[in-house]
């Protein structure tokens, strides 16, 4: 499963002029299930997104997690994440997971997060999102979970 996680001030997602998911400040995480991935992998990125340390401590000092904070989590799919470029100037996608699968994995990391955190946000799978961001740094980390 790969993500890349922004730690934001504030964060929405849109679709068709609508808000469908917001936050304040906290995380916001693009997911992407690639073909070999399960639940466990699911959960294995939830329990990393609420225990990463990136945000301030007082000394400045990136020691806290969004859990730390009462931070939100908004989580949106993105299945670009797995583009191989290598090959020329039109990106490949073949190692994103087939949508079902996809979509499957997506809303499990949904389910689990909600479970786990009170402050969850999400964007909508498959669909033309336009993502507003306020990026808090900036700090932007990529995760890789395999």
């Amino acid at each position: 499963m790969l993500a890349l996680v922004q730690r934001v001030a504030q964060a929405r997602v849109v679709v068709d002029a609508r808000v469908v998911g917001e936050i304040g400040a906290g995380l916001l995480v693009f997911v992407c299930a690639e073909p070999a991935d399960t639940d466990a992998h699911a959960q294995q990125l939830v329990d990393k997104l609420l225990k990463l340390r990136i945000f301030g401590d007082a000394a400045g000092r990136m020691n806290r997690s969004v859990r730390d904070v009462g931070g939100g989590l908004l989580i949106v799919s993105q299945f670009t994440l797995a583009a191989d470029t290598r090959g020329g100037n039109r990106p490949s996608f073949t190692g994103a997971a087939p949508p079902d699968q996809g979509r499957r994995l997506y809303e499990r990391v949904l389910d689990l997060a909600r479970a786990a955190h009170p402050l969850v946000g999400a964007g909508e799978f498959g669909a033309a999102m336009q993502v507003y961001l306020v990026n808090d740094g900036p700090v932007t980390i990529p995760l890789v979970l395999r």
